[in-house]
């Protein structure tokens, strides 16, 4: 038994929930794959799995293996392309949670720029705007719009997302156009809610001596980007919407700029990962990149202080 081999097994059962997921995932056969984490269990003597005919659930023991052999393999893959002539080529598999929008309207469509560049990379990539548990959901880095709520992870800054206030032609029909930000607040005008993130706070807004903070009231509330751009664009509420959301819909007339006199502080990009994480060869090389990306579509206008 080749024991690496049989660690990457038993991770990706773990990983996967499934023996045939694992072995499709690792081009293997099935009974290949059953056959390691066999030998890797009487090795150790110790149950790492729990089978049923449905599913596979990791035991407790197993649980605990599994945070060391993901930092044994990461530390092994890192090792490997480190060597002279494998430097430049990390690879591995590397799990990434962003924002709905960005990944839709930025991160995806350079994505082959990425893989061209790193063909040896499998990304997994999560898009969502829920919080996500970067440590008990395995991941290896998080992108994030607004400031970090937990400081106990390492983070980088790679962007500052312009900020401004927009509404759909149909609601402003309907409502009429606000001329002061504070009408947006005890009136009939209504606003799109957003569940969490910075977008469930109050907006600070600035004009020559004059600042407000506003908030609205909503008839709607998501927790998803794109469904907050779907809703703005039904006219179902005003919209607090990043530049490069808002782009295309302005141009099209889809969305008219509001309070354009009005100054919004940028939404800081992060990207984030546990402190405790090994960072790979090939989690450096993801970072370096998408902070370039973001310098051509976002760049970030107030560094942090050194």
């Amino acid at each position: 038994m080749d024991r690496f081999d049989a660690m990457r097994a038993f991770a990706r059962v773990v990983e996967t929930g499934s023996f045939t997921k694992a072995a499709d995932t690792l081009h293997m056969s099935r009974t290949s794959v059953t056959q390691l984490v066999q030998q890797l269990e009487a090795r150790l003597r110790v149950r790492l799995l729990n089978r049923t005919t449905r599913k596979v659930n990791v035991t407790a023991d197993g649980a605990a293996y599994y945070e060391r052999v993901l930092r044994l393999l990461a530390d092994l893959d890192d090792a490997e392309t480190s060597l002279s002539g494998a430097a430049s080529e990390p690879r591995g598999r590397l799990r990434v949670d962003v924002p709905s929008p960005l990944a839709r309207m930025i991160l995806i469509p350079a994505l082959p720029e990425f893989h061209a560049r790193y063909p040896d990379i499998q990304l997994d990539l999560g898009v969502s705007d829920r919080m996500v548990d970067i440590i008990d959901e395995k991941v290896d880095c998080v992108v994030r719009g607004g400031e970090l709520t937990d400081q106990s992870l390492m983070a980088r800054r790679i962007g500052d997302l312009p900020l401004g206030v927009y509404a759909s032609p149909s609601y402003l029909e309907r409502a009429g156009s606000p001329a002061h930000p504070g009408d947006l607040e005890n009136t009939h005008h209504r606003v799109v809610g957003f569940l969490g993130s910075r977008f469930g706070k109050p907006f600070a807004m600035h004009r020559r001596e004059e600042s407000i903070k506003v908030q609205g009231r909503y008839v709607l509330s998501t927790d998803d980007g794109n469904s907050y751009l779907a809703a703005g664009l039904a006219g179902l509420g005003i919209l607090w919407l990043p530049d490069y959301m808002a782009r295309e819909h302005l141009a099209s007339g889809e969305l008219v700029a509001l309070f354009e006199d009005w100054r919004l502080d940028p939404m800081p990009l992060y990207l984030a990962y546990p402190p405790n994480r090994h960072v790979s060869a090939k989690l450096r090389v993801f970072i370096e990149w998408i902070a370039e990306l973001m310098a051509r579509h976002a760049p970030v206008i107030h560094p942090p202080l050194s």
